[in-house]
């Protein structure tokens, strides 16, 4: 595969779940960003249930359990991740309050206005941005609260190669006024957005998937799907040096109306 015209969505599932079981944090993102995205957060309890769709391994999930009270159930499609996620679980000592289950974030395992909070980390674009606030809005509560960051343009014009990059691998990504809008077009008060530092990338992704990367190609020496996959995650990583002005991830918080 030309690195150029390839998208992570090119390769296979097991593979790509492979690699990034071996990185604690799946996407960007960083402890002081779930914080922040949690201050916004009003009237959670010990009897607030709250829900992390696309949870991966739970590195997200620890800190939100640490810091808020209730009751949290990640969900993740891969087996593989829930299984690392509810081992994180138990070390952590949350298992009394955290619980994480296979299932697809677009056919939630969840009575309907039976949550207080939907959380999800750089996870909402498997599903698309807008469907994904329509499709788990009628599992709020009303008043409750959605809480996601997602891959978001910084300006509205930008060099031709990032753009066509990001639009063969999400045609969804839009600016951070086109998200708020189909926010509240979704049935949802707008209660904050705010941009993803850079270290959230560099320290918290990019960096420990120099080890992983080592880890992975070892495991699958003369694999050429794998080292294509990590050619592919390479050209990813220059292309955010190079571009990061233009995109990057922004967290978005809204209230069912």
């Amino acid at each position: 595969m030309s690195n150029d015209n390839s998208s992570i969505h090119d390769f296979e599932i097991e593979l790509i779940c492979e690699y990034f079981s071996l990185l604690e944090r799946q996407g960007p993102g960083s402890p002081d960003v779930t914080l922040k995205a949690l201050s916004f957060i009003d009237n959670l309890s010990s009897e607030s249930q709250i829900a992390d769709l696309g949870c991966g391994t739970g590195g997200q999930t620890i800190v939100l359990a640490q810091n808020a009270p209730g009751q949290i159930t990640g969900l993740d499609l891969f087996p593989k991740f829930i299984d690392l996620f509810n081992s994180n679980i138990r070390k952590s000592g949350l298992e009394n309050r955290v619980k994480g289950i296979i299932g697809s974030m677009d056919n939630l395992p969840f009575q309907k206005e039976s949550l207080d909070l939907i959380w999800s980390e750089g996870a909402i674009y498997n599903i698309g941005f807008e469907n994904g606030l329509k499709t788990w809005r009628p599992f709020l509560k009303k008043g409750g609260y959605v809480a996601v960051s997602e891959a978001s343009w910084f300006t509205t014009e930008r060099p031709k190669e990032i753009d066509s990059f990001w639009k063969d691998a999400y045609p969804g990504i839009d600016t951070i006024p086109g998200n708020m809008q189909k926010m509240q077009d979704s049935g949802y008060i707008p209660i904050a957005s705010f941009i993803l530092p850079k270290d959230c990338w560099i320290d918290h992704f990019y960096k420990p998937q120099v080890r992983a990367e080592k880890v992975f190609l070892n495991k699958n020496a003369g694999n050429k799907t794998a080292i294509d996959f990590i050619a592919n995650q390479k050209h990813e990583t220059e292309l955010y040096y190079k571009y990061k002005k233009f995109y990057g991830y922004a967290f978005y918080i809204g209230k069912k109306i």
